[in-house]
């Protein structure tokens, strides 16, 4: 069943531009639309994200959604919000990057079931890599004047920089190579639509114009808004970088993380343009949020919406596990669950001492462990004195004087956890 693809993104805060006639265009029956997608990496962030959920969108709207993976643009580089031209990649590189963003996005799009609206990925170096450079000049380069191409801002913006490099001929033609991605789409596959992000805008409408000159038929264009932070900082980055679809990358309690710490202005944002909730239930979450904004509502069902989808119901409930270790009640049984990655992203930042295996099969007395081996406390005085205010923590279960740290105390083999007090935390590294 058709929905109304348009006034979807419309409440959602998705829709930035669109070419006259668009709404009207899908209404009538199923169509096409593609994404484009960047390959230089083997996993999405999430900046490409809105991207994907337009596609979803497009697909339980009723209509038929491509991802293209940019195999041959990656190859060159896009100038748009860039100021300098990125690292090139090779074939075998591109292939296994391919098939690993094919197995993210089969988390979001049907690539899979005999439904007319059936996913379909495609890789723009497939129909480019035979092309030759005197076809591709007499094909299509006649078609589109220089004085369109230096109209695009991506292009004025990268020219009127202060980046001494200038802009590459190789950049300059990205333009022409996706537009003409989208008239390939559209001769071979009937995609009338190509959407993007708002810096693709100049990029999509010189694949209409080609589409329009070459293809003699009618091409659109949608662009969603660049995803902002209301504190002016990017969105998707954090100090380590990027945040990962890939667990390995960014671990599922990291990317959880992320979504919990958003400000209340922008949860609010998020929560319709990263879930598939509805408009009833967002405005009452935001309502709930209203009345008790310190129970942080948006936030953790951002964060949990989110995180299913991306990873598992499993992951999530191991990243809200993880997250009560430092911010509430937990014991030494949950601590011994945690994977290596999770433990060392919890504690991450949390000073840190290495400890001998000898000392731990021998058993090491409590003093040893928060003073004389390990300096977390400043003397054997200072760590008696704490021991007695029962202040002392081994893997959150409080601990005397006479405990003795052994190898049962062991989280995956290798960690112990001291705490003193609820917020001065201390790892011990057994090697």
């Amino acid at each position: 069943m058709k929905t109304n693809f348009v006034a979807e993104l419309k409440w959602r805060g998705m829709l930035h531009d669109a070419m006259p006639g668009t709404e009207e265009h899908l209404m009538n029956e199923m169509q096409s639309a593609y994404v484009g997608i960047d390959p230089t990496a083997d996993s999405l962030h999430i900046g490409h994200l809105v991207g994907v959920m337009m596609l979803r969108h497009f697909q339980l709207a009723g209509h038929k959604p491509y991802a293209l993976i940019g195999g041959a643009t990656g190859m060159i580089g896009d100038p748009s919000g860039k100021s300098a031209e990125r690292n090139l990649l090779d074939e075998k590189t591109l292939r296994h990057n391919q098939e690993a963003l094919k197995g993210q996005l089969s988390r979001f799009l049907d690539f899979t079931s005999d439904a007319s609206n059936a996913a379909i990925l495609v890789n723009n170096y497939d129909w480019m890599k035979d092309f030759s450079f005197l076809e591709f000049i007499r094909d299509v380069g006649k078609h589109i004047t220089v004085n369109y191409m230096m109209a695009k801002d991506s292009v004025k913006k990268r020219l009127s920089s202060e980046a001494k490099e200038g802009m590459s001929f190789t950049e300059f033609t990205y333009q022409l190579v996706q537009g003409y991605d989208f008239l390939h789409l559209f001769k071979e596959h009937n995609c009338t639509l190509q959407m993007g992000g708002s810096d693709q805008w100049g990029n999509i409408t010189t694949g209409t114009e080609l589409i329009r000159r070459i293809g003699g038929g009618k091409g659109y264009a949608l662009t969603c808004p660049l995803i902002t932070k209301a504190d002016g900082t990017k969105f998707g980055k954090t100090e380590g970088g990027n945040v990962w679809l890939d667990a390995d990358r960014t671990s599922p309690y990291k990317f959880y993380q992320y979504w919990l710490n958003t400000s209340d202005d922008d949860a609010e944002k998020y929560i319709k343009i990263f879930t598939f909730l509805t408009k009833e239930e967002i405005d009452s979450l935001i309502e709930e949020h209203k009345q008790a904004p310190h129970l942080r509502v948006l936030q953790k069902r951002l964060a949990d919406e989110i995180t299913v989808m991306v990873h598992s119901k499993e992951d999530l409930d191991n990243a809200v596990e993880a997250s009560a270790i430092l911010f509430g009640k937990s014991t030494s049984e949950s601590l011994k669950k945690l994977d290596e990655k999770t433990f060392l992203d919890i504690f991450d930042g949390v000073p840190q001492a290495e400890v001998a295996m000898s000392d731990i099969e021998e058993g090491l007395d409590m003093i040893g462990a928060l003073a004389a081996k390990t300096g977390f406390l400043g003397s054997n005085g200072e760590a008696r004195r704490e021991l007695k205010q029962n202040s002392i923590s081994v893997n959150k279960e409080k601990v005397k004087e006479d405990y003795v740290i052994n190898k049962e105390d062991l989280i995956n083999d290798k960690f112990v956890l001291l705490q003193r007090g609820k917020k001065n935390y201390f790892v011990l590294v057994v090697a």
